[in-house]
């Protein structure tokens, strides 16, 4: 059975949000913006489908992934490590529009193309020693609406969603992944393709 969560609204995101460790902006791009730039990452990033070790089994990542940033800005994983793709003008636009609401000057991106809506990401935090010990990644989202669910690490009953839409910023401030997890689950409802970006400091 797929996992469906029955917290998700219909529209925006869920009252009470922790404000304190996430800030969504919705339309900081506009519809042709979003266009351009979702039609532009999935016909010329260099996307790959990563195997991941679960229970003693390797299994296909359920999404593709491209990585970008500056020279040197290698993000090591177990068993591989991705050497960054040098930025495009599309990116560099992009990032150059989101660092002054961050408050952060980013040096390397992640893009995550779910397909359908079978594509994912499990429960997470991004925590790894590269990014420093509170890391702020800034999450930028074009093509299909996707729930973006948060859970206390320490409380998995306290949890919200946010709707991703086309077009949208999403700051994760310092303090969000020690604390919590984040996921985008499978969706039994027909899904059309997303392009996500999360920009991060590599140290």
């Amino acid at each position: 059975m797929v996992e469906q969560l029955c917290f998700f609204p219909e529209a925006g995101q869920s009252k009470g949000l922790p404000d304190e460790f996430l800030k969504y902006s919705p339309g900081l791009f506009s519809q042709a913006e979003g266009d351009h730039f979702l039609n532009t990452f999935i016909g010329t990033a260099p996307w790959k489908q990563t195997v991941q070790k679960m229970y003693d089994k390797e299994l296909l990542t359920p999404r593709l992934t491209a990585w970008y940033g500056d020279l040197g800005t290698d993000y090591s994983q177990p068993g591989r490590i991705s050497h960054p793709t040098p930025w495009t003008p599309e990116l560099l636009a992009i990032k150059a529009k989101i660092e002054p609401l961050a408050g952060v000057e980013f040096n390397s991106v992640l893009l995550n193309y779910y397909r359908d809506g079978n594509d994912s990401v499990a429960w997470h935090s991004d925590k790894e020693s590269i990014l420093g010990k509170h890391p702020v990644i800034a999450s930028v989202t074009f093509g299909q609406v996707r729930s973006f669910d948060i859970r206390r690490k320490a409380d998995h009953n306290e949890k919200y969603s946010v709707r991703l839409e086309h077009g949208s910023f999403l700051l994760m401030k310092s303090g969000l992944q020690e604390h919590w997890e984040h996921r985008i689950a499978k969706s039994v409802k027909p899904m059309k393709p997303r392009v996500n970006l999360t920009f991060r400091v590599v140290m």
